[in-house]
């Protein structure tokens, strides 16, 4: 049993980010051209890019402010008239800021995080869905987080997107499942990324003993379920959220 994405164009969002860089690596080993979206590492898309293409596929980069209707039309148009319509859309774009208590916390960043996390979700599936209705093919992959379910101390703005963006795809789902699209979200835990291994942080014993599993993930685990989501393996498959977080969370039926 292998993942195939031979011949499919995945788009994903945040790709110069920590998470965005290994789905899409992975996506391009698995047989899949790219879109890189990124918003301001460019230096980063760029190296990407060059990455994507030594492993034969086609790859372009596309800068763009994800929560605004124009620069996502703008976004489409690129990258159809470089690649193709695509077939998998990975919503992994997060706006950072600094997490404090609900008291502490500005309203700007609960503004940012509906922004980056809602309205990404809604205005990538107005753009990208309608041509894969036309075509009865699509598989949309959005990056939630395993906080979405701990509802921790200073996490309420990225809880409060993160969330609202569930809603969203879950009705997404329902919507457009008669046209054969799937509409999944991975949650990850606090994964081991690059940017841990250079500074050597992978270590973090007091969220480690939260985790059933015992460890920390890597940045792989999250790319590998992405991987699977977005190939024809998981064809019956919507509507989910799935935690990879070594069981940090487990939702419940």
């Amino acid at each position: 049993m292998k993942i195939d994405l031979s011949g499919k164009v995945a788009i994903v969002t945040g790709a110069s980010g920590e998470l965005g860089r290994v789905i899409s690596r992975t996506l391009a080993v698995c047989g899949a051209d790219l879109a890189i979206h990124y918003h301001q590492k460019q230096d980063r898309a760029e190296t990407l890019r060059d990455e994507v293409k030594k492993l034969g596929r086609r790859a372009c980069m596309i800068q763009a402010d994800i929560t605004r209707l124009d620069a996502v039309q703008a976004l489409r148009a690129k990258v159809e008239s470089e690649l193709a319509a695509p077939d998998i859309v990975v919503n992994n774009a997060v706006i950072q800021y600094a997490w404090k208590t609900v008291l502490e916390q500005g309203v700007e960043d609960y503004e940012s995080q509906f922004r980056s996390c809602v309205l990404q979700n809604v205005l990538m599936a107005k753009v990208f869905v309608p041509a894969m209705i036309r075509r009865r093919y699509g598989r949309i992959i959005a990056i939630n987080t395993e906080c979405a379910m701990q509802n921790q101390p200073t996490q309420s703005a990225y809880v409060s997107g993160k969330r609202g963006m569930d809603g969203v795809l879950r009705v997404l789902a329902r919507e457009i499942g008669p046209h054969g699209i799937t509409v999944n979200q991975v949650a990850p835990g606090w994964m081991i990324s690059e940017r841990c291994r250079k500074t050597g942080t992978e270590r973090q014993e007091s969220y480690e003993k939260s985790v059933p599993l015992g460890h920390r993930g890597e940045d792989q685990d999250i790319a590998n379920a992405v991987a699977f989501l977005a190939s024809d393996l998981a064809k019956f498959i919507t509507g989910v959220y799935l935690p990879v977080c070594g069981g940090g969370v487990m939702p419940a039926i």
